[in-house]
């Protein structure tokens, strides 16, 4: 497992080998507990208090700087730059999280310096660790970090920086990671910390990087495998009354084209009923919070409003909402409040599942085969994709939260390559 990278990075065979003596002493430890954690971390290295609430992440801090001694002022300035990233949104603050606590182990543990000292070559050497880890910064499934124990946060032996998977460095953990660390540096500059960014040069050159396809058309649903997904819920509502959440969700994500993160219960935004509003000429709109915690409101089809009538009266609530309704936009069946990101989307997959023994039950196994790399995400895709064809574009784009119509063109409108595959296809060889 060692000879490929120590053949790809040189001269960082012998720090690696150095790193493998000290890991029998140092074990690999989380460095970012949840958001929510993340105010007493900082607090807790501020007052030079971890230990006592979370004692291996203060004994490995402790025996990293005896290598790197700026490793603890690394780590106090990760905390500070995810701190004010993580306000955004949870999701930003877990992409971010995963990508720096690994770059800061690697960092410490692998080259022996500070994340501030690192140069191109050292980027680069990194980036070759990330195509290639060793096993011993793999776990087979995702785990957790810290539970509570006596009021101890104590560390999950199994955790480890990269998860088990046959293409661990993908084109997309690739850009994922390019990003995290180009947004870094810039902060750091910004803030003073260090004058150099050597992540655009690094990622411009790097072998692993795929220029992309001309033609890249989104991620969607075939006609057949909507007609299952939103048919065969809709059919089984009567048996099973509960699925009427799943409908209206799959209505939401496709019909008005969100983002899964746009339809759940955030910190700084709760989707509630009330969100839903008419204006003086009768047309109904839906005021939504995405990227950027920018705000838009998005128009409501008559055919949206069937479902949404549908699932209010399944709910007990007048078939239209008012202005003063607090209801949470997706319910949960037992507790009170909105949904999280990972619940609505444990909705949409029971959805796929069903559609996809019914595919297998009427023979269309090719359908059900690929429904099974579909996301929640297919939807809002799957939405805007057809709806491209009818829709004026700036229309499209706003109703999508795209902050330029350019977006929307380049990823939804295929008509020229359409056009261009229509005229190509009678030619002779």
């Amino acid at each position: 497992m060692l000879s490929p990278i120590l053949d790809s990075i040189g001269l960082y065979g012998s720090l690696i080998t150095s790193y493998f003596t000290r890991y029998l002493y140092i074990m690999l430890v989380a460095l970012v507990d949840t958001l929510k954690q993340l105010r007493y971390q900082i607090a807790h290295l501020e007052d030079d208090t971890l230990a006592t609430e979370y004692p291996e992440l203060d004994t490995f801090i402790h025996q990293v700087g005896l290598t790197v001694a700026e490793s603890k002022n690394d780590l106090s300035f990760v905390y500070q730059f995810l701190y004010v990233y993580g306000r955004k949104s949870e999701a930003t603050f877990n992409r971010f999280r995963n990508e720096l606590e690994r770059f800061c182990l690697w960092s410490w543990l692998v080259a022996e310096k500070s994340v501030f000292d690192l140069k191109r070559d050292d980027i680069e050497a990194y980036v070759d660790f990330m195509v290639d880890p060793d096993s011993a910064w793999l776990s087979d499934s995702v785990q957790w970090r810290y539970k509570d124990e006596q009021g101890i946060r104590r560390l999950n032996s199994n955790w480890r920086p990269f998860i088990n998977k046959e293409n661990i460095a993908s084109q997309q953990t690739l850009a994922a990671m390019f990003t995290a660390l180009n947004v870094f540096y810039k902060f750091a500059i910004l803030e003073e910390k260090t004058f150099a960014n050597f992540v655009p040069v690094v990622k411009k050159n790097s072998p692993y990087l795929v220029v992309q396809s001309q033609i890249k058309i989104p991620d969607t649903l075939s006609d057949i495998q909507w007609e299952y997904v939103f048919g065969v819920t809709r059919d089984l509502c009567e048996q099973q009354p509960d699925l009427e959440r799943n409908l209206f969700t799959l209505a939401c994500l496709k019909g008005l084209y969100l983002r899964i993160s746009e339809l759940s219960e955030r910190p700084q935004w709760s989707p509630v009923m009330s969100h839903f509003w008419q204006d003086n000429d009768g047309f109904w709109f839906l005021r939504i919070m995405g990227k950027g915690n920018k705000l838009r409101d998005v128009t409501l089809s008559e055919d949206f409003i069937t479902y949404l009538k549908r699932y209010r009266l399944y709910r007990g609530l007048p078939a239209l909402p008012r202005v003063d309704e607090s209801e949470p936009l997706v319910h949960k069946i037992r507790g009170k409040g909105g949904m999280t990101v990972r619940q609505i989307r444990r909705l949409v997959q029971q959805s796929f599942d069903l559609a996809k023994q019914s595919l297998l039950d009427d023979g269309f196994k090719d359908d059900a085969e690929q429904l099974e790399a579909a996301t929640a995400h297919w939807l809002r895709h799957t939405g805007a994709t057809h709806d491209a064809q009818t829709r004026p574009l700036k229309h499209l784009s706003e109703d999508l939260g795209h902050a330029k119509i350019a977006t929307t063109d380049q990823i939804y409108i295929q008509t020229n390559i359409k056009e261009r595959a229509k005229s190509g296809i009678k030619r002779k060889v």
